[in-house]
């Protein structure tokens, strides 16, 4: 007689054999939908901006498009990420079949009603918005406790999230006198999330790639007591952003905490890995950590640098970029295909880098700030675009020689 763990196992491995290729993992939906919604989404907030279309949503223009750029495209990534990493991390076979599509309807559903709070009311939009983090973190939560694994932390980064998109509706609802607190608080998690598990994949990935090449010396070693404490000083700096985002002590720790970061990254050696891509676009996309840091914290302390500027260097910069990095990577890996850079895909990072410099440097006047802000969207957006012509197809097929 079957124990009840050994009919669990069965039942995911008859739902992975009978689900779609589109189901068989939760990168698939998730990588697709989340890089879909931030072109459609980015188009909406232009159009609202030039008054060519009025958003339905209860949330004001500007706060719709920080709730959905966070909690909406940033969250699918962090939910394809998720349950993508996790059966890496406990031996178990990963969600698929109809709990994914349960679960990514559920994302999909909170958009629209997100969208259209205007009609729906704000309750409604959050019952279904701040539902689908509390069921992710339960999902993760129950695989990861199951297998007694150490990324429990990253689980409760997760349910964090799903708390500051809560606080986001209460700001939406003018029950909090910071109405930007949940946006800070979210920044400061994928941050946070950034810095924790970009400190394990940048440096492994470098380390696996210069030693398939022969290189024997000065490889990056595993993660030590430095890494943690930069972590620490990060999460720290960034609490205090989150909590005191004007306080003189809060731009020094950022200041910090920055120069610790650009440290770490230096330590990985990223300038030895230019003839991949595929590795390169990592240390790219962690360099706007510490960069993004730094002028957080000098604006704070009174240098010439707009607050925005230094918000979209770690989400246009660093989300973005790492988002795509990691996205690339995990899709060619995860169905079996070689882990080799495509013109198409040097090309879309090459867009994303582009687009997070011009939108970092037209607010601080170093360009025209109408002409930077328009080729940086266009330039953004066009990465994405470029991913769900080149990657979208993949997604929705079964991995090279597993059946359909």
């Amino acid at each position: 007689m079957q124990t009840r763990g050994e009919q669990m196992l069965a039942l995911r491995r008859s739902r992975m054999a009978a689900a779609p290729a589109f189901l068989r993992g939760g990168f698939r939906p998730f990588f697709f939908g989340g890089a879909a919604y931030a072109v459609i989404a980015l188009a909406l907030w232009l159009l609202a901006l030039a008054g060519g279309i009025q958003l339905p949503s209860a949330f004001e223009p500007l706060a719709w498009h920080r709730h959905e750029m966070l909690f909406g495209f940033v969250g699918a990534i962090v939910a394809g990420f998720l349950l993508t990493a996790i059966p890496n991390w406990t031996g178990r076979l990963p969600i698929a079949g109809p709990p994914l599509a349960a679960l990514f309807g559920l994302w999909v559903i909170a958009r629209m009603a997100v969208l259209f709070s205007a009609s729906f009311g704000l309750g409604v939009a959050a019952l279904f918005d701040v539902g689908f983090y509390l069921v992710l973190a339960a999902l993760g939560a129950r695989e990861v406790l199951a297998a007694k694994s150490r990324n429990v932390p990253v689980v409760g980064l997760v349910l964090l999230f799903g708390i500051a998109n809560g606080l986001d509706y209460a700001g939406a609802a003018g029950l909090l006198t910071d109405a930007a607190l949940a946006s800070r608080a979210g920044i400061t998690l994928v941050v946070i999330m950034i810095s924790l598990i970009g400190g394990r994949i940048v440096p492994s990935f470098t380390r696996n790639w210069l030693a398939k090449r022969g290189v024997k010396q000065g490889l990056p070693g595993q993660p030590n007591r430095f890494d943690l404490a930069t972590i620490g000083v990060t999460a720290v700096a960034l609490l205090g952003w989150t909590l005191f985002p004007s306080g003189l002590p809060t731009g020094a720790i950022l200041v910090v905490a920055a120069a610790l970061q650009a440290v770490r990254l230096a330590r990985w050696k990223g300038y030895r890995t230019l003839a991949d891509s595929l590795v390169l676009i990592l240390h790219v996309g962690y360099a706007w950590v510490p960069i993004g840091l730094a002028l957080l914290g000098a604006s704070i302390l009174g240098a010439a640098f707009p607050t925005s500027a230094a918000i979209h260097a770690l989400t246009a910069g660093a989300m973005a970029t790492m988002i795509l990095a990691v996205m690339t990577r995990a899709t060619l890996g995860h169905t079996g295909r070689e882990l080799q850079a495509s013109p198409a895909t040097a090309f879309l990072y090459m867009l994303v880098t582009l687009g997070a410099v011009l939108r970092v440097a037209a607010p601080m006047g170093l360009l025209d700030y109408t002409v930077g802000m328009e080729f940086a969207a266009v330039a953004w957006a066009g990465a994405f675009v470029i991913f769900l012509f080149a990657y979208g197809p993949i997604l929705f097929r079964p991995r090279l020689g597993e059946q359909l």
